[in-house]
């Protein structure tokens, strides 16, 4: 058994955005020379999420338009008040609250064992952001 650990660094645009990162997992993967095993994705953000889903790019607007009907920024909000990092993100923690911090993946003959129509995305909740990092760790052989 072998323990690989990768970071990726995504760069948001958007306060709501979600972005694609299969293709850098896939490439994560193929480049670890691991065959079999299990991966784990997780965002190291309390305002970023990792989730799993259909990428269709309506259904992903729809997923945006969703999140910010669910819980709008402009509540009231005592987080916001007086926020500890100068963010009124108060929204983004209690979407938080519906969202996983992490996935795990299992892969095999070093393919993601991924239905047909799943694709892995990063959540960004509280954008634009510079960097966010997920990190990657893969066990197996």
């Amino acid at each position: 058994m072998q323990i690989i650990t990768k970071t990726l660094t995504v760069e948001t645009l958007s306060p709501v955005e979600i972005i694609d990162i299969t293709p850098e997992i896939r490439d994560a993967v193929a480049r670890s020379g691991l065959r079999d095993g299990t991966l784990t994705v997780i965002s190291r953000h309390t305002t970023a999420f990792i989730n799993i889903n259909e990428k269709e790019e309506r259904l992903l607007e729809d997923m945006v338009t969703f999140l910010k009907r669910l819980v709008p920024r402009d509540g009231n909000y005592s987080h916001n008040i007086s926020p500890i990092d100068g963010r009124d993100n108060a929204h983004s923690h209690l979407l938080g609250l519906f969202m996983n911090a992490s996935e795990s993946i299992p892969f095999s003959g070093g393919e993601l064992l991924l239905g047909r129509w799943q694709s892995v995305f990063f959540i960004e909740l509280d954008g634009p952001r510079p960097q966010r990092t997920v990190l990657l760790q893969l066990s197996g052989i």
